[in-house]
Formats: C-alpha cells, structure tokens, sequence
C-alpha cells in the first residue's frame, strides 16, 4: 500500500511538471517556426486559419520530437525538487532506497516510451503529411494544376512505360520511353519512344515517335500512335519521387524495405530508419537513466536543468553520428539507430549501479 501511495504521489507530480515543461517547449517552438516561416504565409497570402491548421498538424510532430529533452527536463526538476524539501531524505530514512525509486522512473518512463511511439505513428506522421501538402501546394504554390512529377515508372500488361515528366491534372506525358515485352516476358519486342503523349479514356495518344524494331533492326518514325492503356495520370498525382520513404508510416516503411530488398536494392538507409523510429521514442528510457545519475551528483536545480540541456545536445549528435554510420553501412542498420542509446543508457546505468552499489564492511 505505501509502495502504491508513494508510485501515485510520483506520477502525480511528474505529470503537472511534464505537461508544464512541453508546454512551454511546443509553444517556443512554435514561436519560432512561425517567425522563421511568416513571410512565406504572407506572401503566399495564406489565411489565419490555414495557418493555424499548419500549426495544429505540426504539433504532433513537435511533440514527438522535444518529448525525450522534456522528459528529461521535467524528471530533473522533480527529483531536484524532492531533494530540496528533503523527501529524498525521509523516504530513504523511511526504507525507500534509490534502486526502489528507480525501479518506479524507469517503468514510467517505458509507458512514455510506447505512448511516443504509439503518438509519432498514429498522429505524428499524417500530421506530417498535412503540413507537407499546406507547405509545397499553398505555400510554395505546388498546386496540383502545376504540379509536375519526374520519372514514372508503371506497367500494364506487356507494356512498361517510363515517362520523364508527367503532369497529371493536363492528361499529359514527355519524353516517354515504351518497351513491348514478348509474349514469354524473356524478351523485348518494341522499344516506342514519343516526345509526348495525351491519355483519355482507354487509350494515350502518343506523338513524334520512334518504334525500334530489335529483331528486324528496324526504325520507324511515325508522327502520332494510339496505345491502348487505362492508366489515368491523376493517379499519380498524391506520389512524389521526391517524398522520403524514411517518412513514412513503419508499417508502410517495412513494405517498402521488403519490395526494395527483394529487387536487390540497398535498404541500409531505410532499414537505419525504421530502427531510428524504435530508438528514438525508447531514448526516454535513456533520459530516466541520465536524470536519475545527474541528482547522484548534484541536488542543484539550476545546475542540473543546466546540464540536462548539454546532454540532451550530446545525445542528438551521437544519435545522428550513429544514424549516418548506419546509413552509410559502417555499422549494422540497428547497431547505428541505437548507438546514441547504448552510448548513454551504458554511462548513466553504469554509474547508477555504483552509486547503489553494497557499501563493504571492513572488519578488524
């Protein structure tokens, strides 16, 4: 009962204090992105609702990003709290020892990290798509009357069709290439390029082309040619090469790492990504550790706020030197997403171990 009284008491309180400090943090945040990004509003000529919707759709993203730093932050001041008024004090003299106390912050600091992860996939990443729509179509003026995307790839039945350009909303393709596969699929059987083509209903309609005949060694020009495809351009119209994979949902993510492997392609990038999205939202495990180490050393609050602000910049760079080495193949796709963790998870823990380590008894 005392153990559950005492578990609700520290909940309780780093709750209001969590809650406290990301607020103040989102709304920092928020102020400067909006100064960082309020000429563009204006000159796209951009609503106060479009962009407080913006807003809205980014702070999930927010969130998700400041949450370890806030985390940190706020078990800090608690604990340096705790440590002024004495309550450190009388719990250990009443029986509560910091392997008790730690015990409790790492396991609520494991249900903030499934609720990080839960909130950065379910929320976190549709939000980001939202203000990745606002920013490129409204802001930078990416409407999908303008919108052009670069090399198309589809198939449909014998055909494979790449096109250089596409511009979906005007039905209209450039600089295609066509290859017409054999009936065996072993080999190809014409090679149609066109300078551009106009799709309707059932079929595009192609001009100035070139048919390449690979068996007869033949080469036709022709000024226009009817091909019977279904594919309607505007279906492309939400898919952007550019778009990065990494972004996307992990469920979505792994289907891609799994099409790209089996083509041979090389998913180190991806598969760094998909580990990064785990890492980062357990990285709260990490800032329990380094918190409770941090008020081991010092009970001082401003110091410790201080010092939980360097290695939260500590943290992000050894996070990203482990992400680039594991993108780039020097170490294993997991090895690099986690290092940032191991790194401080091994320091912050190893030290803890030795403060709660039995204290020796020397006999005469």
């Amino acid at each position: 009962m005392r153990i559950r009284t005492l578990s609700q008491y520290l909940f309780k309180q780093n709750l209001f204090l969590l809650l406290t400090t990301l607020a103040a943090g989102s709304a920092l945040y928020i102020m400067a992105d909006l100064f960082d990004r309020l000429d563009d509003f204006l000159e796209a000529g951009l609503g106060l609702g479009t962009v407080a919707t913006y807003f809205a759709a980014k702070l999930p993203l927010i969130i998700s990003q400041i949450m370890p730093a806030v985390f940190l932050v706020s078990l800090v001041i608690q604990l340096c709290l705790m440590a002024r008024s004495r309550e450190l004090l009388a719990l250990r003299s009443g029986g509560v020892s910091l392997a008790a106390m730690s015990r409790f912050f790492l396991a609520y600091a494991l249900l903030w990290c499934l609720i990080q992860m839960a909130f950065s996939q379910l929320v976190g990443v549709y939000g980001q798509q939202i203000v990745r729509s606002i920013w490129s179509e409204q802001v930078r003026g990416n409407i999908v009357e303008k919108k052009v995307l670069y090399n198309i790839w589809f198939r449909e039945g014998d055909l494979i069709v790449e096109a250089a350009q596409l511009r979906p909303a005007k039905n209209m393709a450039q600089d295609l290439s066509i290859y017409e596969m054999s009936d065996d699929r072993q080999s190809v059987k014409r090679i149609i390029t066109a300078k551009n083509a106009f799709a309707e209903t059932g079929k595009w309609t192609l001009h100035n082309v070139q048919v390449l005949d690979p068996v007869n060694f033949s080469v036709t020009n022709l000024p226009q040619m009817t091909l019977d495809l279904q594919q309607d351009p505007m279906t492309f119209v939400h898919i952007d090469p550019n778009v990065d994979p990494a972004s996307l949902p992990m469920w979505q993510l792994s289907r891609v790492i799994e099409r790209l492997d089996a083509s041979g392609s090389n998913v180190e990038r991806l598969r760094t990504a998909w580990h990064m999205n785990w890492s980062y939202a357990f990285s709260i495990m990490s800032m329990a550790l380094l918190a409770l180490a941090l008020v081991t050393l010092s009970e001082n609050v401003y110091l410790n706020i201080g010092l939980s602000l360097v290695l939260t910049f500590m943290y992000y760079v050894v996070y990203m030197v482990g992400a680039t080495m594991g993108q780039k193949g020097m170490l294993l796709p997991w090895m690099g997403a986690w290092l940032g963790n191991i790194v401080f998870c091994s320091v912050a823990g190893g030290w803890l171990a030795w403060t709660m380590r039995p204290s020796g008894i020397t006999r005469s």
